[in-house]
């Protein structure tokens, strides 16, 4: 390829990012890799880079993913930065939430080293990719209405306040939340309001019921 992409791999395991590294620099040429240990040091990244980053490699198990929120959260705040989900799961409802959540594509961690080419190029050619098993299996078999109706409630929120969700569903108190962003109460109080609206529920307790939906059921899936 003659254009040069820089790519972000976001991974909590220094020998899975060494592996992905090696992939990534024998399928492609005239790419610059960075590397991540969490999600705030995934933004903290992009940040550094002014956003310049082509794709993120994105490990859903890594510290302050919490699920899938850490996925809404970059696809919130950086809408023009795809980004692929490389996991070791290979469980059809995974892949088919990390698509529909926003994800451009979702490579098996066990993919062969010109598979995981050949799905990094695609999706930066600006197209989708998905193990064939998956696709045939998520194409075929009958649509998760669930997912579709929380994907669109959930995408309708800020990245802050997403962040404040993800807050609300650890149990911390508006006077925690506006310590840790460092903002009033009244204005965790306003994104609160805000979030009850946009997700159609009345309560605390309900918002923090749903976003729980997003959340993995196989925690050490990665480890």
């Amino acid at each position: 390829m003659a254009d040069s992409f820089q790519i972000l791999i976001a991974d909590d395991h220094p020998l899975v990012r060494g592996a992905l590294k090696q992939a990534l620099s024998s399928e492609l040429e005239n790419v610059t890799l960075y590397e991540a240990g969490s999600l705030s040091e995934a933004i903290e990244q992009i940040e550094s880079h002014n956003g310049d980053i082509d794709l993120v490699l994105l490990d859903l198990h890594m510290p302050g993913m919490n699920g899938f929120t850490g996925l809404f959260t970059l696809r919130a705040s950086y809408p023009d930065i795809p980004v692929s989900i490389v996991s070791a799961s290979q469980e059809l409802p995974v892949v088919r939430r990390s698509i529909e959540y926003g994800a451009s594509a979702f490579v098996p961690k066990s993919a062969p080293v010109d598979q995981i080419g050949t799905a990094i190029r695609t999706v930066l050619n600006g197209d989708m990719w998905m193990p064939d098993w998956a696709r045939d299996a998520i194409e075929n078999g009958p649509a998760d209405d669930e997912a579709t109706g929380l994907a669109e409630k959930i995408g309708q929120l800020t990245p802050q306040q997403l962040r404040v969700l993800n807050m609300l569903t650890e149990g911390k108190l508006n006077k925690q939340i506006a310590y840790e962003l460092d903002v009033t109460e009244a204005t965790v109080k306003a994104h609160v309001s805000a979030i009850l609206r946009k997700l159609s529920v009345h309560s605390r307790t309900q918002a923090v019921i749903m976003a729980r939906e997003l959340q993995l059921q196989e925690p050490a899936i990665d480890a």
